[in-house]
């Protein structure tokens, strides 16, 4: 999906998991202000739209995620995620229910396989699954925004702002009523300072919910009959996960930021030390200057100072070890 977005004076198109969308439109700071304030909005139209209707679409649900959603209410947003029998995160969702259908946005690129999981489950249930990524675009509106929202358009309203499933052939008259649009790259910097982990980039293979501080807010403890929950009781009960999400804020005379995959080190081991995590998401933000979340061993002292590739980092616990 290329969003029409993109033909925007001054946009420059995202790459990697976010191409189809802006990365920015030319301020990336002006645009990360805008935001923090309430004002503008992000076109996420690349994420995948999924929906699932019919009677049975919550108590079906309960049984496949990890968060408590039998009694969901309508209006009322929620997350979950999708594990592994092992245990290990596969997909992110961001749900809610208008009273008929379950909306919920995901990664990019990746409805295709959340599709068919969720049809391989079906069995006897009165549901319904769709792939609506065609049909519909994900626009964000930061917290505290007073822009309206149209008749007929469901919302998913949170803390951090309003997600609207807007239909796709909408997206460019309601940006240019209730712009300034800001890039990808201002809304994950904000990401990035709300500690707020995303799929494929503070995941790898082997993350469970514990490591990026999802339990209560993504996983519910006190339902079970879902896949990998056997794994997640005995990490909360029993043991620790092996890893930590942190917050870095990182050394500003660097010119160029530490990329994903980059290792974290103690700095007093040097750049040549002994590998303890790795860069998930670094950015620039326009109070705080560059800033990062990474994966470190859970042993790693909370006061440690660390060295991501060449850059000095200071840490800011996210997750306790």
């Amino acid at each position: 999906m290329k969003s029409p977005l993109l033909s925007l004076p001054g946009a420059v198109p995202a790459e990697g998991r976010d191409e189809g969308v802006a990365a920015h439109y030319g301020d990336l700071f002006r645009e990360q202000r805008a935001l923090a304030d309430g004002s503008g909005l992000v076109d996420l139209s690349h994420r995948a739209v999924v929906t699932v209707t019919g009677s049975d679409r919550l108590a079906w649900l309960h049984l496949l995620i990890t968060q408590h959603v039998s009694e969901l209410a309508p209006g009322q947003a929620t997350e979950a995620l999708i594990l592994t029998a092992h245990g290990h995160i596969e997909h992110a969702l961001y749900l809610v229910d208008d009273g008929e259908t379950v909306w919920m946005h995901a990664e990019p690129g990746t409805q295709g396989d959340l599709v068919a999981y969720l049809e391989s489950m079906k069995f006897f249930y009165r549901v319904e699954v769709a792939d609506r990524t065609e049909d519909f675009a994900l626009v964000y509106l930061p917290a505290g925004s007073i822009a309206e929202v149209p008749d007929g358009v469901t919302v998913r309203e949170t803390a951090y702002g309003r997600d609207l499933f807007l239909p796709r052939a909408d997206l460019e008259t309601y940006a240019a009523a209730h712009g300034p649009v800001a890039g990808i790259l201002a809304y994950e910097a904000l990401r990035v300072e709300a500690h707020r982990p995303r799929v494929g980039f503070e995941t790898d293979h082997r993350t469970i919910p514990h490591e990026l501080g999802w339990i209560g807010t993504a996983v519910h403890l006190q339902k079970g009959c879902y896949r990998g929950q056997e794994t997640v009781a005995r990490v909360q009960n029993l043991g620790r996960p092996p890893r930590r999400l942190v917050f870095l804020h990182l050394d500003g005379s660097e010119v160029v930021l530490p990329g994903h995959g980059t290792p974290v080190r103690l700095a007093a081991d040097g750049a040549e030390g002994r590998q303890l995590g790795f860069i998930t998401t670094s950015a620039r933000h326009h109070e705080l200057g560059p800033i990062a979340l990474a994966l470190v061993k859970r042993n790693v002292a909370v006061d440690a100072e660390l060295l991501a590739g060449d850059t000095a980092a200071a840490q800011e616990t996210v997750v306790e070890p």
